[in-house]
């Protein structure tokens, strides 16, 4: 612990971006976007320790402030933006789906059935019209849950 903090108080601009790294290393293996911010504050804050040695209790008080105000900010302004009605998300791979060709492999009763679309075999709901025959070539137009809607 002595060591650790004798490195700190002659390099406090390589422990801010260590604390960064991992914040942005923990982020990357997650991909929750939550970490993100908090790795970003403790760079800018790295930065402020290079240019100005504020000390330890501004650095983290900064760094408290700089978190919490860059994660408001991102979950306010920038996520609608990036996941607006036009943006599906893209880590939904059902969403890929829409607007594709699949092959009906069980006959459809009562207007349920089941396709063969992306590799694997779906749930699938005709959106009107007559069923369609087992083997026949239908298009995805819609996705609820798991279930796709064909036509």
């Amino acid at each position: 612990m002595h060591g650790l903090m004798l490195f700190y108080a002659t390099h406090p601009f390589w422990v801010w971006l260590a604390v960064g790294a991992i914040f942005l290393a923990v982020e990357v293996a997650t991909g929750t976007g939550w970490l993100l911010w908090p790795a970003a504050s403790a760079g800018l804050v790295g930065l402020l320790t290079l240019a100005v040695s504020p000390g330890p209790p501004i650095e983290i008080a900064l760094f408290a402030a700089l978190t919490i105000a860059t994660t408001y900010l991102a979950r306010r302004f920038l996520q609608p933006v990036l996941e607006g009605p036009q943006h599906p998300d893209l880590n939904d791979p059902t969403l890929r789906l829409i607007g594709r060709d699949c092959e009906v492999v069980a006959a459809f009763e009562h207007g349920r059935g089941r396709v063969f679309a992306d590799g694997k075999e779906w749930a699938a709901v005709v959106q009107d019209g007559l069923p369609p025959a087992t083997g026949q070539r239908v298009m995805v137009v819609g996705i609820d849950g798991s279930v796709l809607t064909v036509r």
